[in-house]
């Protein structure tokens, strides 16, 4: 690529991938306008956030192996044409008789994008020179995390100032400028690539990652219904385990399975997973701490609106993790940083457990945390990059955000259930402790990624020094 190509090529692939991030996380803090707009319940209306990540998790993979084959370009302006159909779904005023499943419809297809940040990497590592692309690369992890903090306040004050339909107009805006910013930029893929996707492969992942993540977000299920939960998990552990039996003999396979088994990528997958459940585990926490009102005996009765402003810090520090990183790792190898990044989110974990009396120590928690992630997010990369060929680039990270997705919402469940048994009969509102005993499984899980980066660093350095 020219020079002036490839300077207009990085701002489109993080813009973009910021767009799909933020436009995904818009059901967070709309969920309660919908439940009033729609006459539904906030279970219900919960759905228009978790069918996002259900639709994202399932297209994550896909797409993933699409990206590797020649016609990836295609692949990225047709998932965001229906990313931007999705978003015209959650905004028209429809003549139909359930609305509220239009929404559902139009959430789903914006869920799609979130597997076009796989592809975005892709595009870096086979257009970009190395070094350069390898900052890309981080840049890009960082905006796919930070970008949940972006769409959060503004959703929130469009929806205060002009309604739910304008809160998802901002939606609709962002993705066609998106789609338009891709067509103009996005390059076509290296010649010699396949594009046969495992259509049996893909099958029974997304069957199984739809039962996961299910799983993780009905609560009330685990808690009323047990033996069925405990069933139903059980058949999501048999699919995952036939699809790994599906993709190992196939030819075409959708992930390749045998370099997932790299000690390198299984430790950062398994790394993925844990520090997932704890970041989104104390995002969780924060905001809604935030909002609960004085009446609980503590919390600090805030808006939507200024909920969302507490997610400032974990953005601005986010993105200044993730600019450093790349510099920094000229010097410390990326499995130290990602043990690093995780004892930086503990330590917002013990801070938010040891103080948050005043909503300052809220804004430093939410910016330990933003900065850790940020960290974590940007070494990630490198780790499977390290280890993957520049073709499998988009298959092998579309894998690890399925992961992180799966992680994630373990992370909101897990909370959700912590502070659902610390709730007495008959009160709306958790007890304090409850709070800690969630920082403190927080902490737990993050103990865990660190052990486990530290253990993929050691491997790493006694193979480069035997």
């Amino acid at each position: 690529m020219a020079r002036s190509e490839t300077r207009l090529l990085v701002p489109a692939l993080t813009f973009i991938a910021l767009v799909v991030a933020a436009v995904a996380s818009l059901g967070t803090p709309l969920i309660t306008s919908v439940a009033t707009s729609f006459h539904v319940s906030l279970g219900s209306a919960q759905w228009t956030l978790t069918v996002a990540l259900l639709s994202g998790a399932v297209a994550t993979p896909v797409l993933g192996r699409l990206g590797a084959g020649p016609h990836r370009r295609a692949t990225i302006l047709t998932t965001l044409a229906v990313v931007v159909s999705g978003s015209a779904l959650t905004v028209l005023p429809l003549p139909l008789p359930l609305p509220f499943a239009w929404l559902l419809a139009g959430r789903a297809a914006q869920g799609v994008g979130l597997g076009l940040t796989a592809l975005m990497m892709g595009v870096a590592r086979d257009h970009l020179p190395e070094e350069r692309s390898a900052a890309v690369i981080a840049l890009i992890s960082v905006v796919s995390i930070i970008g949940a903090g972006v769409g959060y306040p503004l959703a929130a004050l469009l929806a205060e100032l002009g309604g739910l339909r304008a809160a998802y107009g901002l939606g609709l805006v962002v993705t066609a400028a998106a789609l338009l910013t891709a067509w103009r930029s996005m390059p076509e893929a290296p010649e010699g690539r396949s594009a046969h996707v495992d259509v049996a492969g893909a099958v029974v992942l997304a069957a199984a990652l739809l039962l996961v993540l299910f799983l993780a977000s009905e609560r009330n299920l685990w808690s009323r219904h047990l033996a069925v939960a405990a069933g139903l998990a059980v058949v999501a552990v048999v699919l995952l385990r036939g699809w790994a039996v599906i993709e190992v003999r196939s030819t075409t396979p959708l992930v390749d399975v045998r370099a997932v088994r790299h000690p390198a990528v299984a430790g950062a997958n398994l790394a993925m997973f844990t520090g997932g459940i704890g970041m989104y585990l104390l995002l969780t926490l924060i905001t809604r701490y935030a909002q609960t009102p004085h009446g609980a005996g503590y919390g600090f009765g805030l808006t939507t609106f200024v909920a969302g402003l507490v997610l400032i810090p974990f953005s601005v520090l986010g993105f200044v993790a993730g600019k450093l990183t790349p510099r920094v790792r000229t010097r410390i190898a990326d499995p130290l940083l990602l043990a690093g990044s995780a004892v930086v989110v503990g330590g917002g974990f013990a801070l938010f457990a040891a103080a948050r009396s005043d909503l300052a120590e809220l804004f430093a928690a939410m910016g330990v945390l933003g900065f850790g992630v940020g960290g974590f997010s940007a070494a990630m990369p490198g780790v499977i990059l390290a280890v993957t060929p520049k073709s499998e680039t988009s298959s092998a990270m579309s894998f690890n955000y399925v992961v992180r997705s799966v992680g994630y919402s373990l992370g909101s469940a897990i909370g959700g259930l912590i502070l659902a048994a610390g709730t007495g009969p008959g009160r709306l509102f958790p007890d304090d402790s409850a709070y800690t005993t969630a920082a403190l499984v927080g902490i737990g899980a993050m103990a865990i990624t660190t052990l486990t980066s530290l253990a993929l660093a050691r491997r790493r350095s006694s193979e480069t020094n035997p």
